[in-house]
């Protein structure tokens, strides 16, 4: 094939250009472009010596680590559909997934081998283990050390499946959006050129690789660029911290939640983190306040806002550093290949400063959901992906997210949205973080509810709080009830589970 244009080729044009430069770093392998490459050859050709091929569906069950990023190379070298599964569902939740996505074959983490063993059926032949050996599950080391080193010959088409990325499914059964080759390195472009990346950085990957955020909008362009890959098993702040200091990391990736985390974290002001030029942040809204703390903090870092969804590969609208603080709670203007526009409930275009849903038009955009056309035309209605998100476009063309639909408080007849309240909230000097969410109320059908993480030594009270947001909120938005909490319950990505939020409460 003469293109030669899919995810499988991006990794072999880096090693071509950079082929001793360090692609790789995971605890203390350091791993060059040319050695990773072949690799990722030796993976392939066994997963092909086992009958996996163009196609095939193929789950990868682990937390950030080596084997992760091999596999997921070597997988698309096959032509075969990598199906990233998130380590944190039960096996109900990993089973519903390879059901649904016709799996024939699972890469599993030895420390989630017992989820994944009570999730596979015999449809699942194919079993590797990144560890030891177990009944029925060979080792990814096998795979690895596989004697052909050479390039599968399979020709893989740009508008092919290559991945299934299952959406959070926080509210229901996650869907599988459906990206190709195409959609995925027009994504790539928008990220490098609006995000100004280039070969010579040095990222750290700590957020989950299962997640289209760090794999889809850092750690694969960065193998097309050919920069240098820091992999992190998660996302602690002690050890985030320390890398950029020791490995002097360029470039980091962190939602907002695991932005606050470092940031109240005591050894912020203890490390060197000086190296670090490029920031970015996206999976939720980063409030105004943590804005402005960060750009007090470190100065020198240029800090870009990412907004997307799954289906969209995922990124839809980017704000720039030049614009973080002029144009506060901003998720920027959309991105390189991307239209953007705010309709009605009628998918009619509204004017500027108007809520509406936020629906994209892209080359970003998936091909559909697997094996859901209903739900593929729903969501693709009038040619526009429709993303769920409320939000508001002002005359400049700058989107402001306002809300998920799901998310909008219907309270005593009046909308509430949350982010708002969250925003408002936030300027309390003693709060860390909170989530707003509305909670089944005789009197208001739903009663506004704040969950909140307060400073370390903070003192303020419930009824302090409450009397502080009613000077800068409406009484309709003003919460009716204030809980403390230890921290909020997120996903592996960061995001706030609200659901899980409003179980308890309602339930308390």
């Amino acid at each position: 094939m003469i293109r030669q244009h899919a995810i499988g080729d991006l990794l072999r044009r880096s090693a071509a250009r950079h082929p001793a430069k360090t692609a790789i770093v995971y605890g203390d392998l350091r791993q060059s472009y040319a050695d990773l490459d072949l690799a990722v050859n030796r993976t392939a050709n066994a997963l092909a010596a086992r009958g996996v091929g163009k196609g095939d569906r193929f789950a990868l069950f682990s937390h950030n680590n080596h084997a992760f990023v091999v596999a997921y190379f070597a997988l698309a070298r096959l032509g075969a559909i990598s199906v990233p599964v998130n380590f944190m569902l039960g096996a109900e939740e990993v089973a519903y997934i390879l059901e649904h996505s016709g799996a024939t074959g699972m890469l599993a983490e030895e420390a989630l081998l017992p989820v994944a063993a009570a999730a596979v059926t015999d449809r699942v032949a194919v079993r590797g283990v990144i560890g030891a050996a177990a009944d029925g599950w060979e080792p990814f080391s096998t795979w690895y050390a596989h004697d052909d080193a050479s390039e599968p010959r399979v020709d893989v088409g740009d508008d092919d499946p290559i991945q299934l990325m299952y959406t959070s499914g926080t509210e229901s059964r996650p869907k599988g959006a459906t990206l190709s080759s195409r959609s995925l390195i027009a994504q790539y472009v928008t990220c490098v050129v609006d995000g100004q990346m280039s070969h010579d950085d040095i990222e750290v990957h700590a957020l989950p690789l299962y997640h289209c955020a760090q794999l889809h909008c850092f750690l694969t362009p960065g193998i097309y660029l050919g920069a240098t890959n820091i992999i992190l098993p998660g996302a602690s702040p002690a050890i985030i911290l320390a890398t950029i200091e020791g490995e002097r990391a360029t470039k980091l990736f962190c939602p907002p939640t695991v932005w606050i985390s470092l940031l109240r974290h005591p050894g912020f002001d203890r490390r060197d983190l000086s190296s670090l030029r490029k920031g970015y942040y996206g999976a939720s809204i980063m409030p105004v306040e943590v804005l402005k703390e960060i750009a007090n903090r470190l100065p020198d870092v240029r800090l870009f806002n990412f907004y997307g969804q799954t289906e969209m590969a995922p990124v839809a609208t980017i704000l720039g550093p030049e614009e973080q603080l002029t144009r506060l709670g901003s998720a920027g203007r959309p991105a390189l290949h991307v239209e953007t526009r705010i309709v009605d409930d009628r998918d009619e275009p509204v004017p500027p400063g108007v809520v509406g849903e936020i629906v994209h038009r892209s080359p970003h955009a998936m091909l559909g959901y697997w094996n859901d056309p209903d739900k593929t035309a729903e969501a693709f209605r009038g040619g526009w992906f429709h993303s769920g998100d409320l939000g508001v476009m002002d005359e400049d063309g700058y989107l402001s997210v306002v809300d998920r639909k799901k998310d909008v408080i219907k309270s005593g007849g009046e909308n509430v949205a949350s982010r708002e309240v969250e925003e408002a909230i936030y300027q309390h000097p003693e709060v860390a973080e909170a989530a707003v969410f509305g909670v089944r109320d005789e009197k208001w059908i739903e009663a506004v509810t704040a969950a909140v993480v307060l400073r370390q030594g903070a003192g303020v009270t419930a009824e302090e709080l409450i009397a502080f947001l009613r000077g800068r909120l409406a009484p309709f938005k003003t919460p009716k009830r204030v809980v403390f909490v230890d921290a909020l319950p997120k996903n592996a990505s960061g995001k706030v589970l609200k659901r899980e939020l409003r179980d308890t409460m309602s339930s308390a």
